[in-house]
């Protein structure tokens, strides 16, 4: 029986339909906007808290439900800023983000190619990160009301600072002033938003600070020249365990959430970068869902903590605005539950972790040999010398089958036609000879969530972005310009066929096994050069190790005079 055969033939038809599928889903890319907008942003304002006024003294809590979105009026906000330190430009209004251009992160290879655009105003690719304030009895400002404080404007990093900070201002007519500060740190994407509530009044003012992502998401062509559909994108929130929703038409499928949690955040991930609202470990916040501007944008929304200030008081609440790359180790010094998980390996937690492993180990390797695609190929080394014993167990079973190859093919002229006849002698051959044609399954199947894992970890680790190897592959993200790769690997492939045993095959399956390297191939001429590189580099190695088994346990066996008589 051909099991081994047939099942090497499912897994790498279902490894193929799995990297197919993924590569072609129409999932919404980054916008890598190089102009500047001129387009006025839309935005959503929530609606005043629906609450009675707590006792003296009393905080109070988030609203059971998102209050609804309205438009927000047209040119309301206030007047702009330029903030610019040493890996971000932005341009705030004090109640608004509304441009971040990552300044280590260039679009393209192309020289004079401006910084990636995770921000903008442009109406087609709208996407900001929005702050204010709402109150059920007093006045409060929501995220247009903000002014510069002290009439300041342009503002830089300055040589040799660690930071810089830059006020804003909001004074209502009952004696209540709310001071935004945004503190930017040198070579840092985490932006600290404190606000201040100084209560000067004669009465008690209550409010509940709200801070939202909103976008539009863009569309994109599916196909596999579009390494950004793989990765995914949308909202993701941490209520306890990690959340996400897709951007697509039915973002609201599942309802607009209403989920209140203490230490909770949420983000806006996309291919290498993010953006995301973390709130203080200790506020409790109401995390919620909507689509504003009939339909066409997707917003995520966390609502708290609330205030209650008394006359001559004061009160303070701070949150952390992040703008930037997946850089791992960054992330990891956010210090909040699960936030690592917006570096997507994967939905599955298996392959999640599995992920996270890979990329520790990758960057380890990085660490001492400084270029990525040569730590790609001691990774592949290190993984395939972990499941050395595993992979040997497959190569010896397939090596013994091809020496009894000369005797399965006596026996398939013996029995001619009758199949079924052919597949128990060859049975009770294997068993005589102590052959498990399924020796080679287990080791596969084991193998496969690595292989995945390691797959997703080369298509979203931002570090690869635009990374060269040598020689003619300078960007390992990109396709190889020269398809030297793909045809490596149909090269590696067609040898490694030629070891492989094929006992008892029909003509049909030969043909289907003929053109699986032509397929490949095609398929990988599309595919960044890093993943190509995994795949020749695995691969080569894999035939090193069949051909060296195939030599000590496989020599041919020559049949004994009894399995020739008639």
């Amino acid at each position: 029986m051909n099991q081994t055969r047939v099942f090497l033939i499912f897994a790498w038809l279902m490894v193929a339909t799995l990297l197919w599928l993924e590569w072609n889903k129409a999932a919404p890319a980054t916008p890598t906007v190089a102009t500047q907008a001129t387009a006025p942003a839309g935005s959503t304002v929530p609606a005043p808290v629906a609450a009675s006024a707590p006792a003296s003294g009393s905080v109070p809590s988030a609203p059971a439900a998102a209050p609804a979105p309205t438009g927000a009026p047209k040119g309301a906000a206030g007047p702009r800023v330029t903030v610019r330190t040493d890996v971000l430009s932005l341009v705030l209004d004090g109640g608004s983000v509304l441009q971040a251009d990552l300044l280590h992160y260039p679009q393209s290879k192309t020289p004079g190619s401006g910084p990636v655009r995770l921000f903008s105003e442009d109406p087609q690719h709208f996407y900001a990160a929005e702050s204010g304030w709402v109150s059920s009895g007093s006045k409060a400002p929501d995220h247009h009301a903000f002014v510069p404080e002290q009439g300041a404007r342009d503002v830089a990093l300055a040589q040799g600072a660690d930071s810089v900070s830059v006020p804003f201002i909001w004074q209502g007519s009952d004696g209540v002033t709310i001071r935004r500060t945004y503190t930017f740190k040198r070579a840092s994407y985490e932006i600290e938003v404190r606000d201040q509530v100084v209560n000067a009044g004669t009465g008690t003012w209550q409010g509940m600070v709200y801070r939202q992502l909103l976008r539009t998401p863009p569309q994109v062509k599916s196909g596999m020249t579009n390494p950004e559909s793989f990765s995914f994108n949308g909202a993701t929130w941490w209520d306890g365990s990690y959340q996400r929703r897709k951007f697509n038409e039915d973002y609201l499928e599942d309802g607009r959430v209403n989920a209140q949690v203490k230490g909770g955040w949420i983000a806006i991930p996309q291919h290498h970068f993010f953006s995301a609202w973390i709130p203080q470990a200790d506020d409790t916040t109401t995390i919620s869902l909507d689509n504003p501007d009939n339909g066409t944008r997707a917003l995520i929304r966390e609502m708290g903590p609330g205030v209650n200030v008394g006359p001559g008081q004061q009160a303070t609440t701070t949150a952390r605005l992040w703008v930037g790359p997946k850089l791992v180790d960054k992330i990891h010094a956010i210090n909040a539950p699960g936030i690592d998980r917006v570096v997507d390996y994967s939905q599955f937690a298996i392959l999640a972790m599995l992920g996270q492993g890979l990329f520790w180990v990758l960057n380890f390797l990085h660490g001492f040999i400084g270029n990525w695609g040569w730590s790609i190929i001691g990774l592949v080394i290190l993984v395939k010398l972990a499941l050395y014993p595993l992979s040997a167990a497959q190569y010896k079973s397939f090596a013994k089958m091809r020496k009894f190859q000369p005797r399965i093919q006596q026996l398939k002229e013996r029995y001619g036609d009758d199949k079924q006849k052919f597949q128990v002698a060859m049975m009770e051959l294997y068993k005589k000879e102590k052959i498990n044609p399924m020796g080679g399954c287990l080791p596969i199947l084991v193998q496969m969530p690595v292989f995945l894992a390691l797959y997703w970890v080369l298509v979203e680790t931002v570090e690869l972005r635009q990374a060269p190897w040598f020689a003619w592959i300078q960007d390992l993200t990109a396709r190889d310009p020269y398809f030297i790769l793909p045809v490596l690997n149909m090269l590696v492939m067609w040898l490694t066929q030629k070891l492989t045993p094929a006992p008892g095959m029909d003509p049909m399956q030969q043909k289907m096994m003929q053109f699986m390297p032509l397929v490949f191939g095609v398929m990988m001429a599309f595919f960044p050069s890093g993943l190509v590189l995994y795949w020749v580099t695995n691969g080569a190695l894999g035939l090193l190790q069949q051909w060296w088994m195939t030599k000590r346990h496989g020599e041919s066996a020559t049949p004994p005079k009894a399995a020739t008589a008639k």
